[in-house]
This record gives C-alpha cells, structure tokens and sequence, in this order.
C-alpha cells in the first residue's frame, strides 16, 4: 500500500534518519511512504497517511479523504492545545498540573508561576516567572495566543515520557533538565534514563490512549519527589530521540508493525 509520510517542512531534514527508517521498516511490509511537507496546497492520492506535522486544519482536511490515518486528526488538535489536554485528563480522573486560563498578568494566582502558549512545543513559549513585571512581559509577547498559567511544582526538572502505540506501552524515559533549567526537554540539553511504569502509572497512559484513540503518541508527566505524578502534556507528534537514546532500539519498526496491522484490519472491514 502506498502511504504518504506528511512533515513540517522545517523538521524534515532534522528528522531525516528516522524518515529514512521508517521508509525501509515499511518495505519490509510491501508498503512505500512518499515524504511530502505540510505546505503543499496538492496531495497525492494514497492508501494511508501517517501525519507527523502540528496542523490540526491540514490533518482534518486530509481526514475526510477516508483513507487511514495515523494519528487521526482529533489527536492532533487536543495534543496541540494545551489547555485542551489537560482539560480531557482532569475528566478521565487523572491527576493533573494545576492549570487555568488567563488573559491578564492580574489573572495569576500565586508566584512562582509557569506560563506557556497552548500553542507551544520542544520547551519554546514557556517559562517560569517569579515576578508580576516579567510575566506580564511574556503576556504582551504572546497576546494574539491562548495563555495557560501552571503552578509551579519543584520536580528538580524530572518528567517522565510514555511512549505509546494505539494502548500499549512501548517504553518510557525518565527526562531531567540541564542544570539551572526547571525544564527537562532531552532537546534543550537534559538527560534520559530507561524509566519503568508502575501498574498504576501503566493504567493512567492506557486509559488516556483509550480516551484519545491515539495511534502513536507521547504522554508527558512531572515526576514529583515522592513518586507520584502529574499530567502535563500530550505530544504529538512526538519525536523519538531519549528512546533510542535509552534502549539503542529503532522505534520506526515497532511503528510500521503496528500500522501494517491496522491496515491488515482494515482491509478486512472493507471486505
């Protein structure tokens, strides 16, 4: 089956070897992907797509082709709305980062405060602020976006990521920040360990993969001292570089396994 392999055209070439893997992982199945970037005005015509840009208008549009499409395009709206993701969790009962909306720097309910476009990714258009005066800098920044407010939790900049296909865990890092940074993004210069799930932690990414019917995707939790943790973000799409880096394994056959089984089902629907 011919698949199209959608990128943002700025992250194509950073993301080149792991294009390049995915492509052969889905020879192996008899499929080919056509790497095509998420500014084209024309598609082709395809069997799948397998969408990897921040466009949720472009992925609904692609949707209504009726062909597969991994992620499907909800996914892409709620893991690039913030505000959204944390929205959907708090109703599945599951502890979140204490989250609110705001508009004005009076809107803040307490310092220190962590502010971030709904909009944001990669650790960009978020930061921590102790002070009125310099939030309210970042608000005139970013006044033509939707701002979230987070109460700060002291984490020592640990989060942990999931890695997950469809409602299966196919791994999970433990991320902690470079130093001086309350952020722990791997990209920005933190660390990564191998990190396991407990049962508990296992049933809330299941249970938040359920809710979104994701195909793959990455769920993001801060890490608290005394183990427990809190939701903080859906990613996708969610790059793969801690997990090679903390297993040495090519996560793109995983990947192409897991969609080749679901167009094998789709085949058999549409028998």
């Amino acid at each position: 089956m011919n698949g199209l392999l959608i990128y943002e055209y700025k992250e194509i070439e950073r993301n080149q070897s792991f294009i390049d893997r995915l492509i052969q992982a889905a020879k192996t199945h008899g499929h080919s992907l056509t790497v095509i970037d998420d500014n084209q005005t024309e598609f082709p015509d395809c069997d799948f797509i397998f969408f990897r840009a921040r466009n949720p208008e472009l992925s609904k549009k692609l949707e209504q082709r009726g062909v597969p499409m991994f992620n499907r395009s909800e996914v892409n709206v709620i893991a690039n709305d913030k505000w959204k993701a944390i929205q959907l969790v708090q109703m599945l009962g599951i502890a979140t980062v204490p989250t609110y909306k705001i508009n004005d720097v009076q809107d803040i309910r307490d310092y220190p405060v962590v502010l971030k476009t709904t909009g944001g990714h990669g650790g960009m258009q978020v930061e921590k602020f102790t002070e009125a005066q310099d939030a309210d800098v970042f608000l005139n920044d970013f006044s033509s976006q939707t701002i979230i407010a987070q109460a700060y939790v002291e984490t020592n900049a640990t989060d942990v990521r999931v890695f997950m296909l469809g409602s299966e865990v196919i791994g999970a890092v433990k991320r902690i920040g470079a130093p001086n940074s309350f952020k722990s993004n791997f990209t920005l210069g933190g660390t990564v360990e191998k990190y396991e799930l407990s049962t508990t932690q296992e049933a809330d990414v299941i249970k938040i993969a359920k809710a979104i019917k994701s195909d793959y995707v990455g769920i993001d939790f801060l890490l608290l001292p005394d183990g427990r943790w809190l939701f903080n973000e859906l990613e996708d799409p969610v790059g793969a570089r801690s997990y090679y880096q903390t297993t040495q394994s090519d996560i793109a056959i995983p990947i192409m396994n897991y969609i080749d089984e679901q167009l094998k089902k789709y085949i058999e629907r549409k028998a």
